[in-house]
C-alpha cells in the first residue's frame, strides 16, 4: 500500500503528481472464498479489513452491487456519538467512538474524525428528565455526557435561540464532548484501501441473487450477477436491503425498511461549532468542511426500499431548524437526498450469528449506523472468524425478540438518530 504523508504529498508535486497508485483493485471475482462479505459500505469493508488485519484471513471477498459507498454511507449526516441509556447500547457504541479517535492513523487515511461535540436540546419536562437519566447511566457507564442549562448551551453553541416565546423553547441541553462528525466517503474508501492492501478482493457491480446451501443446511457460497462463488462463511452487510438477502436463505428477519432524508445548503464561512439534535422536532445539524449545513429529519411513516421520501417531511424539519437558529432563515438549500434504513422493533441492531450455519449477519441500525462503523465492523469480523459473539455484541442476537430480552433505545430517546 502506497503510504500517504506530508512528505509524499511533496514529492508527488515535483513529479506533477503522476505518481499515485489506485486506492484498490478492480479484480475478477474468484470461484471460492474463505468468507464474502456482501455489502460494500463502511460496515462490509471495516469487517474484511478486521478480517484480514486481526484474524489472518486473507482469501476475502467484498460483494456490491453498485459502488463501494453508494448505499447508506454515503447519504448519512455523519453524526457520530455514544451517549445512549442502556448498558449494552452503551458498550457497543463506545468501543466504536473509541476506534474513531485512532482510526485515521490505523488506516493511514483522513477519515477527518472532528470530536466537536453533540448537543441534544431539551424542549419539555419530559425531555429533561429523559437526558438527565442518559447523563447519569452514561456517567455510571463511564461515557462523558454533562447537563447544561440553556445558557450554557448557547455558550456552546452561540447560534442556538434560546429565546422564551419559541413553540419549541430550549429549557437544557446534554452535551457528549467527545462525539461528532466524520467524512463519511473518507471511512469507505479508507477502509477500502486498507482492506485490499491486505489482499481482499473488492468486486463493485457484483449483486448477490441467492444463497446456495448444502443438505445439512450450511451455506456453500452465492449466486451473483457475475457467476457463483463459493464460500462456507457469509456475512450479510446489506443496510436496508439486508431483508431481501436473508430472504435467499430462507430466513424472514424482524427488519422494516424506511426511507430517511437529509438535505444540505449551500456553503457558508465557519459558523456553526458543533452537531445539534432535537429528538422532539425531529432535526439534526451540523456545518461540513466544506462549509454547508447538513441537515436531517426522521424517518418517513411509508415502508419503502425507494431511496427517496415524502416533500413534507424535510419542510417540517426546515420549519423547526428556522425557529431554533433563525440566523439561517435565508440561506438556500442546495440539494436533497434519502436513505434506506433497515428498523427493528426495538430500534436496535442484529448483530451475530443465525440459524443457518455459515451465516452471519449484521443489519437493524435504523439511523444510527454510520456512528457504529468501526465498532460494529469489528465485532463483525470477530464473529465471523470464531463463529461466536464477541461479549460486546452478544446482546445483539437475533433470539433476543423471541425471548423478550429487548434493548428499547426507541422507549429510551424517542427517536433512535
Amino acid at each position: 500500500m502506497q503510504r500517504y504523508s506530508a512528505l509524499a504529498l511533496i514529492r508527488q508535486s515535483i513529479n506533477g503528481h503522476k505518481g499515485w497508485k489506485p486506492q484498490w483493485r478492480e479484480p475478477e471475482p474468484k470461484r471460492s472464498y474463505d468468507a464474502i462479505i456482501v455489502g460494500g459500505g463502511g460496515h462490509g469493508l471495516g469487517a474484511a479489513y478486521y478480517l484480514a488485519r486481526k484474524h489472518g484471513m486473507r482469501n476475502i471477498a467484498v460483494l456490491e452491487k453498485g459502488w463501494i459507498g453508494g448505499g447508506n454511507t454515503g447519504r448519512n449526516t455523519t453524526i457520530i456519538r455514544s451517549n445512549y441509556l442502556f448498558d449494552e447500547s452503551a458498550a457497543l457504541y463506545d468501543h466504536a467512538l473509541k476506534l474513531w479517535e485512532g482510526l485515521s492513523q490505523e488506516l493511514n487515511y483522513n477519515v477527518m474524525f472532528s470530536q466537536r461535540g453533540v448537543l441534544m436540546v431539551a424542549h419539555n419536562v419530559h425531555d429533561e428528565q429523559s437526558f438527565k437519566r442518559h447523563v447519569s447511566a452514561n456517567r455510571l457507564n463511564g461515557v462523558d455526557n454533562e447537563w447544561l442549562t440553556p445558557e450554557q448551551a448557547k455558550e456552546f453553541c452561540p447560534p442556538l435561540n434560546i429565546a422564551p416565546g419559541m413553540r419549541h423553547a430550549v429549557t437544557g441541553a446534554a452535551l457528549q464532548r467527545r462525539a461528532g462528525t466524520a467524512r463519511h466517503d473518507a471511512v469507505a474508501w479508507g477502509y477500502a484501501r486498507a482492506a485490499d492492501a491486505l489482499g481482499v478482493d473488492i468486486i463493485q457491480n457484483c449483486e448477490v441473487t441467492g444463497i446456495e446451501r448444502d443438505a445439512s443446511g450450511h451455506v456453500t457460497g452465492v449466486q451473483t450477477t457475475r457467476g457463483p462463488i463459493a464460500s462456507r462463511r457469509i456475512g450479510v452487510s446489506a443496510a436496508g436491503s439486508t431483508s431481501l438477502v436473508m430472504a435467499m436463505a430462507g430466513l424472514r428477519m424482524p427488519l422494516e425498511s424506511y426511507p430517511l432524508q437529509a438535505l444540505v445548503s449551500e456553503p457558508v464561512k465557519p459558523i456553526f461549532p458543533c452537531v445539534v439534535m432535537s429528538n422532539t422536532i425531529h432535526a439534526y445539524i451540523s456545518q461540513s468542511d466544506k462549509g454547508e449545513l447538513v441537515i436531517g429529519a426522521g424517518t418517513d411513516a411509508y415502508i419503502s426500499y425507494s431511496q427517496r421520501g415524502a416533500l413534507h417531511i424535510p419542510m417540517h424539519t426546515l420549519e423547526a431548524i428556522c425557529e431554533l437558529f433563525p440566523i439561517f432563515r435565508r440561506m438556500r438549500m442546495m440539494r436533497n437526498w434519502g436513505g434506506i434504513v433497515d428498523v427493528t422493533p426495538d430500534r436496535s441492531p442484529i448483530l451475530g450469528k443465525t440459524p443457518v450455519p455459515g451465516l452471519y449477519v449484521n443489519c437493524g441500525w435504523g439511523t444510527g449506523g454510520f456512528k457504529a462503523t468501526p465498532g460494529s465492523a469489528d465485532l463483525f469480523a470477530y464473529t465471523i472468524a470464531r463463529d461466536e459473539p464477541h461479549p460486546i455484541n452478544a446482546p445483539f442476537n437475533l433470539e433476543r425478540f423471541g425471548a423478550g430480552r429487548l434493548i428499547d433505545e426507541a422507549a429510551a430517546a424517542a427517536v433512535a438518530h
